[in-house]
């Protein structure tokens, strides 16, 4: 029961009782759950990877020297080259069907069973959408979007499951900015990360559990690859090693598996600098070299196929590993939108939402 001169709104009308016949149609609240990742070039052709590249390597959270010292190289340089070859690593992983990303067509099937499964619990209170941090659909549309069709609070999800500046932040960053856009701005949450919670451990550890089953010759080892970033920001406080470390070893454990049968290391090294090591690529030709001739590489940092791991690891990655003598390569697909991540995401969700919806 509304409070002694409180508004309330008429069901189905979304009309406010008490206000004058002329009053605008008020929508009924909900709250909206956004999801993020990365981002995807809208196609694999010149300018829109050039227009995809210049927003992603000019934010400062990926790349983070002076803008004066940066951004002549990048616009000169680096984007008179790099939209090209780019373009032709999309061009070997990209959706022709759909004319997209795999990125793109695994978040939109991401999008729909996170709906459906949240819908099982809350109703039609909450409403799922995603956006992506670079390129299309921006943060700014889509939270444009879901104030407009009424969601007065809005829980922000980074598909993230460890921290980092580079990928949690710059997405949260892009949220507040578009929340500071708003006339009548939305409660706003942000999800933490989740590298070990529960529920991602254990999809984690069925998607090794099914490799392992259909493979006729064991792998001798797990190469658990995530994405790298230059030493120096961890050295300035970011958590992000610690976290990847950490997945490593519960993921270890509950597969039963001992210590010293997961190898973790990273990727997707660019420029000059020092990155986390061991560098994913050097790592699996040494195993190679060291006798180690059928390994399996799973990328638990990605929570979803994206050209790092269909291009970079079951290219770049497995040539090298092939190249140094290596005789079995095994990817074990990202978790993608599988039911036992989407569970785990939902479990995140409600865990977050709560006090919000009943």
């Amino acid at each position: 029961m509304a409070k002694p001169g409180a508004e309330t709104i008429n069901p189905g009308h979304g009309r406010l009782t008490h206000a004058p016949a002329d009053h605008p149609p008020v929508k009924a609240a909900k709250v909206g759950v956004l999801i993020a990742n990365l981002g995807t070039p809208d196609h694999y052709s010149y300018r829109p990877m050039r227009r995809y590249l210049s927003e992603f390597l000019s934010d400062r959270r990926v790349i983070d020297y002076p803008a004066w010292k940066w951004q002549p190289l990048l616009q000169t340089v680096i984007l008179g080259k790099r939209p090209f070859t780019s373009g032709a690593n999309y061009k070997l992983i990209w959706n022709h069907a759909e004319n997209e990303s795999p990125l793109m067509t695994i978040t939109k099937a991401q999008t729909a069973k996170l709906q459906a499964t949240l819908a099982t619990r809350f109703g039609d209170q909450v409403m799922v959408d995603f956006c992506m941090r670079y390129g299309n659909p921006s943060t700014e549309s889509k939270v444009q979007a879901l104030v407009e069709v009424g969601c007065e609070k809005i829980l922000f999800f980074p598909l993230y499951p460890h921290y980092a500046g580079a990928t949690s932040a710059t997405a949260n960053d892009a949220f507040f900015r578009a929340l500071m856009k708003q006339v009548r701005q939305p409660a706003a949450r942000t999800v933490p990360e989740y590298f070990d919670h529960p529920l991602y451990i254990e999809a984690l550890a069925a998607s090794v559990r099914t490799a392992w089953d259909a493979a006729e010759v064991k792998p001798d080892v797990l190469v658990a690859s995530y994405h790298g970033m230059p030493i120096r920001y961890l050295t300035n406080g970011d958590p992000y090693h610690c976290q990847c470390q950490k997945t490593s070893r519960l993921l270890r454990e509950a597969l039963g598996w001992g210590p010293g049968t997961i190898d973790t290391t990273f990727q997707s090294v660019f420029g000059p600098e020092e990155w986390l090591k061991p560098y994913t690529v050097k790592h699996v030709a040494e195993l190679a070299r060291a006798g180690k001739k059928r390994i399996a590489v799973v990328a638990p940092a990605f929570s979803a196929d994206c050209i790092e791991t269909l291009e970079e690891i079951r290219g770049e990655i497995r040539e090298a590993f092939e190249a140094a003598g290596g005789e079995s390569f095994t990817y074990i697909p990202c978790l993608n939108d599988e039911d036992a991540h989407i569970r785990a995401l939902a479990a995140v969700v409600g865990d977050n939402l709560a006090g919000w919806v009943d």
